[in-house]
């Protein structure tokens, strides 16, 4: 009986229920962003693990180890990172906008470079999901109205104690301050280009600060930064445009969360018709990837993929390279969304945690390593560096 190499399993070619298109792509299969050269299209996504040190959140040696170990992966989309002092809502998270930073990330990207791999930066801000133990003089956190988020932050006491506390009450942000935001992403982004990353994503998902203003059921602002739909998305567009004068815009990524919140984001009757919008006009910019997460986060739990008829109608619109997100350790899932036509690629987030080596397992069918979430947030190596790769294969 013939075999056949499938994600990384021998599969039996007579078998009709694992039979696949020939013409689709495989996950170890290459792929070109724009022309960005992709080894395979297993990403790794972007993955807080607050290891960053001091106030401003400066990265070094310990993040250039956890991220050369992953270089094979066809695209490393780095860890979230704030543009400025004002876009912090959690302890330990890094930042990218002073020579401090660009150092530490340069001994990221240079370790990454070295190993053969690709790098973009995802850049951050959380808006209102924030306390003001985070922010300058203990200001408010910015948003874009004064609604107070449902979400909790976690505080890190000097003792190393963590404490779980309501998000602080946020400030609207004002409309002569909007053009100071922008410069603090673009800024942010000349910084991104100084550290050596290959590019920038755009955190624009997850009920941060540019979904914040995405969304119909908070942003009723009544300037030109809310209300509609076209005014919901200018501030994600100027973020993507000042972004791609810096780099090009084929070297901008995306991040989305269509119909899906981690923060209480309540649904709004035009969210579709946003995401429609939105994928239409970045895809006139021609960016580098557009990245869906890909489930969403309900009362009882996981509560499903969002509608594939959306997802596809993005894609369509969009009319470029669609990395998708939220499969947990359901690889062949991931698959078969390619198999279907979703998307071109897959970031895996807790599976490249434990799993350094994760494209080459798949690729040979190795067994997959289980990580311990009790040290997905800490100090020190422990359970950041100390998984192993896999044994060659015999």
């Amino acid at each position: 009986m013939h075999q056949r190499r499938c994600i990384g399993r021998a599969v039996s070619c007579e078998d009709p229920s694992l039979m696949r298109d020939p013409t689709m792509p495989l996950l170890h299969d290459r792929l070109d962003l724009r022309g960005l050269a992709c080894p395979n299209r297993i990403f790794m996504a972007p993955l807080t693990r607050q290891r960053a040190s001091g106030i401003e959140g400066v990265v070094g040696q310990l993040q250039a180890d956890h991220y050369a170990q992953r270089a094979t992966f066809g695209l490393i989309i780095s860890e979230a990172t704030q543009i400025s002092s004002e876009a912090k809502g959690y302890p330990n998270t890094p930042g990218l906008y002073s020579d401090a930073q660009i150092a530490g990330w340069k001994l990221v990207t240079d370790r990454v470079h070295a190993a053969g791999g690709r790098i973009f930066v995802q850049l951050w801000h959380v808006g209102r999901v924030s306390h003001v133990a985070y922010q300058p003089d203990g200001q408010p956190p910015v948003a874009p109205v004064a609604i107070r988020s449902n979400s909790f932050v976690v505080l890190r006491h000097d003792d190393g104690r963590r404490e779980r506390v309501p998000a602080s009450m946020p400030r609207a942000l004002r409309t002569e301050e909007m053009p100071r935001l922008i410069e603090d992403f673009a800024q942010s982004v000349r910084c991104a280009k100084a550290a050596g990353f290959d590019g920038v994503e755009v955190h624009a998902a997850n009920s941060y600060l540019i979904n914040q203003f995405l969304s119909g059921s908070l942003n009723d602002r009544a300037d030109e930064w809310g209300g509609s739909i076209e005014n919901r998305m200018r501030l994600l567009l100027s973020f993507v445009d000042a972004a791609g004068e810096v780099f090009s815009p084929a070297r901008v990524g995306v991040r989305l969360s269509p119909m899906g919140s981690v923060n209480e984001l309540a649904a709004h009757h035009d969210d579709e018709e946003c995401m429609r919008r939105v994928a239409t006009e970045l895809g006139k910019r021609k960016l580098a990837y557009l990245h869906l997460y890909h489930h969403h986060w309900g009362k009882e739990g996981w509560s499903g993929r969002f509608h594939e008829d959306l997802c596809r109608e993005m894609r369509t619109r969009f009319d470029g390279p669609i990395v998708l997100n939220g499969y947990g350790t359901d690889v062949a899932g991931a698959q078969r969304d390619l198999d279907h036509g979703l998307g071109d690629a897959v970031a895996f987030g807790k599976l490249a945690i434990s799993n350094p080596d994760l494209p080459a397992r798949l690729a040979h069918g190795t067994p997959l390593a289980h990580w311990d979430d009790s040290t997905f947030y800490g100090d020190d190596a422990r359970g950041y560096n100390d998984y192993p790769a896999a044994a060659p294969l015999p």
